[in-house]
């Protein structure tokens, strides 16, 4: 069965107080990259009930993508954004998700998060991570901008950190680790750090930053 939206609703506001629900609910946040942190931030967000939702990606499910990212089998071969739209309908039916099934580049990147006040980098390519922290601070100063270094492997957890590092620019990892040989990405420590950029949104947006 599913609930009413006002029923829904009338949950969020008693689990988190209505006057934070109704700034989650008013806010605005792009994820970009689908893979296994984009993936649980989208998630998390849409727990807590962010108002809307911008998923960006360019690629498909694939099964090497399970051990860390929140698709289902029966989603191979399926654009995440358009996956992970469908995951998020099955627990959190009334937020609104727009999807771009598209490569970000300097080009568009103004363009299409225009919109969006907060935005999760959530990329595995360094360079692809440098471009778009490079051209939100640039192009779009105005924005929130989350991002992540450091969270491969089975390492400490209490490493994953969250540090500020410009005005409107949050870093979460240990800032080391990466991907390699004998060191994986692992959904622990990936979904570690996933909670910290998703609970840095959920900061911003209640004027928590400090």
């Amino acid at each position: 069965m599913v609930p009413t939206r006002e029923e829904w609703q009338r949950c969020l506001e008693i689990r988190h107080t209505k006057a934070v629900q109704d700034k989650l609910s008013a806010a605005r946040v792009a994820v970009c990259g689908l893979g296994g942190l984009g993936s649980a931030i989208a998630a998390a967000l849409a727990r807590v009930g962010i108002g809307r939702l911008h998923l960006i990606d360019f690629d498909r499910v694939e099964l090497s993508n399970l051990n860390r990212q929140q698709y289902s089998l029966s989603q191979l071969g399926k654009p995440k954004p358009l996956a992970m739209k469908e995951e998020i309908a099955r627990f959190a039916p009334y937020i609104q998700v727009d999807t771009d099934f598209v490569r970000l580049t300097e080009e568009n990147i103004p363009v299409l998060l225009s919109k969006d006040e907060y935005i999760c980098e959530a990329f595995d390519d360094p360079q692809e991570k440098a471009m778009l922290t490079d051209s939100v601070l640039t192009a779009l100063s105005g924005k929130y901008l989350v991002g992540a270094s450091g969270m491969a492997g089975f390492g400490d957890s209490n490493a994953v950190i969250t540090r500020k590092i410009t005005r409107n620019y949050w870093l979460c990892g240990d800032g080391i680790s990466d991907a390699g040989d004998g060191i994986g990405l692992m959904a622990p420590r990936v979904m570690i750090c996933a909670a910290h950029q998703a609970n840095m949104i959920v900061r911003l947006i209640l004027g928590e930053e400090q």
